[in-house]
């Protein structure tokens, strides 16, 4: 028997949960690469990465359960502002991030 009325899609996050997320990814990023980052530059970070996976978020909640895909486009749309803000090598903040994301 069918129900109707029952979506089992999962619904998107909110804000909140889309925040706190992309602040853990960072800190464990940076956390893996064992350097010192000023704070007024990983508050700058957070705040960039948040509005990139906010603007794009019907994108990676669709791609919700290919890691893979998601690293791709972190790589190819927010690795480079990200490393340029908090003044770190591209190529090793992007390997810390695979790690860290368990990629």
């Amino acid at each position: 028997m069918k129900h109707q009325g029952v979506n089992h899609q999962p619904e998107l996050p909110t804000a909140r949960s889309i925040r706190r997320t992309c602040n853990s990814e960072l800190y464990r990023t940076i956390k893996r690469m064992k350097i010192w980052i000023p704070e007024h530059k990983v508050k700058a970070a957070e705040k960039l990465y948040f509005q990139k996976v906010a603007a794009n978020l019907l994108w990676i909640h669709e791609h919700r359960s290919n890691r893979k895909k998601q690293v791709e486009w972190w790589e190819a749309n927010v690795c480079d502002e990200l490393a340029e803000i908090l003044g770190v090598d591209r190529r090793r903040f992007a390997e810390a991030f695979k790690q860290a994301y368990g990629c």
